[in-house]
């Protein structure tokens, strides 16, 4: 494989020193490495026609188009953390192989939004939506709806597939790779499991904050903090010490930027965030803040419960959707959550400082905590 490598076929990149995570000239570098991984590809892609030339360049710029790249950042701060070099002669394929992480992220993304009936992405119509509504353009046989759904679907298993791609073309020693697999697969397994559990306590109608919690962790948590902080110390040989301190704070980072997610969903701004407020509770999305709510009614107000239980899952319109804000919010339910947020913030942010992180990675993983615990979009 490494052999190969040397020829130009991976997605390495310059030996110029990688920016710092957070930074717009770190999201350049790791949309840079997708960029030259994709190139690649369109070898493979050209020869199978122009419809799958159509549809690999709208994955393309799906996952190229803007993001924080926050699961790239953890995975390359997790490697930084267990002492790798990012002067070194490995930093660019390690950059290569987070990058892989943008991928598996668009798999979600895409699916989530067949799932979840979502009309728009960052501003943007999903993918579904967007090839629905190209079938419509071309007079097309058959239902465009259902047309655009499963090329949405087959562009979602292509998304997860490259991802195994980037990784193993990013030119990792054998010794690192072998670290890094069985990480690597626990993550995939654990993201389609949390969003089954998803699916599953919609439902059943699990009103239980616990279940609402474990769904945060595996749908979420894991593959966005959790499990990148542990590949880049499996790359880098953590010790087991540093890889428990990491998934502590991983999965306490996780769930309170989930449950931040939560929040915007309902109170955001769809200009800020690039999602129509109150789809969560239109979709009847189990969420912590739905569940919080629901538990504080059952146990003070019947009439608010009831409201809460025939209002989700519903067309819900503006004013509607007002009321129920006004309902979350003097019930204590958002401030439950608020509360939740602090609390996983401490306990993540406690974890990472007594363990031996370097200085820098500590610093860091802080002031990235901090940034997706309180973000606004």
């Amino acid at each position: 494989m490494e052999a190969a490598l040397s020829t130009g076929t991976g997605t390495q990149t310059s030996d110029a020193p990688v920016p710092q995570p957070g930074t717009p000239a770190f999201a350049n570098a790791i949309e840079q490495a997708l960029a030259t991984f994709f190139a690649t590809r369109r070898p493979t892609v050209e020869r199978l026609g122009p419809i799958f030339v159509e549809a690999a360049d709208t994955l393309e710029q799906f996952v190229l188009r803007g993001g924080k790249r926050t699961r790239p950042a953890f995975a390359w701060t997790g490697w930084l953390g267990a002492g790798g070099d990012p002067q070194g002669p490995e930093a660019a394929t390690v950059l290569s192989a987070c990058a892989s992480l943008e991928l598996v992220q668009a798999c979600a993304l895409i699916h989530d939004d067949i799932i979840d009936s979502s009309h728009t992405r960052r501003r943007f119509p999903t993918v579904h939506v967007d090839f629905g509504q190209r079938h419509r353009d071309r007079g097309w046989g058959g239902d465009a709806a259902h047309f655009g759904t499963s090329v949405a679907i087959l562009l979602g298993d292509l998304a997860l597939a490259w991802a195994d791609d980037v990784v193993h073309a990013a030119g990792l020693s054998p010794a690192a790779l072998g670290r890094f697999a069985p990480v690597w697969a626990e993550m995939r397994t654990e993201v389609l499991g949390g969003q089954l559990l998803d699916v599953s306590g919609e439902a059943g109608a699990d009103e239980s904050v616990e279940s609402a919690l474990r769904i945060s962790r595996y749908k979420t948590a894991a593959y966005t903090v959790e499990r990148p902080l542990h590949l880049g110390a499996a790359i880098a040989a953590g010790s087991p010490e540093l890889i428990e301190a990491y998934r502590t704070f991983g999965a306490a980072i996780g769930i309170a930027f989930q449950l931040r997610d939560d929040l915007l969903g309902v109170f955001g701004d769809p200009v800020v965030t690039g999602k129509p407020s109150g789809d969560d509770l239109r979709e009847g999305k189990r969420t912590v803040l739905l569940a919080e709510a629901l538990r504080l009614a059952d146990a003070s107000d019947p009439t608010a419960a009831t409201l809460l239980r025939r209002s989700i899952g519903s067309d819900l319109d503006a004013e509607a959707l007002r009321r129920l804000r006004v309902l979350l919010t003097e019930l204590g339910a958002v401030d439950s959550v608020e509360r939740r947020i602090a609390e996983l913030t401490d306990v993540g942010l406690s974890a990472i400082e007594a363990s031996s992180a370097t200085p820098m990675a500590k610093e860091r993983l802080r002031a990235m905590a901090l940034s997706a615990t309180e973000r606004s979009a």
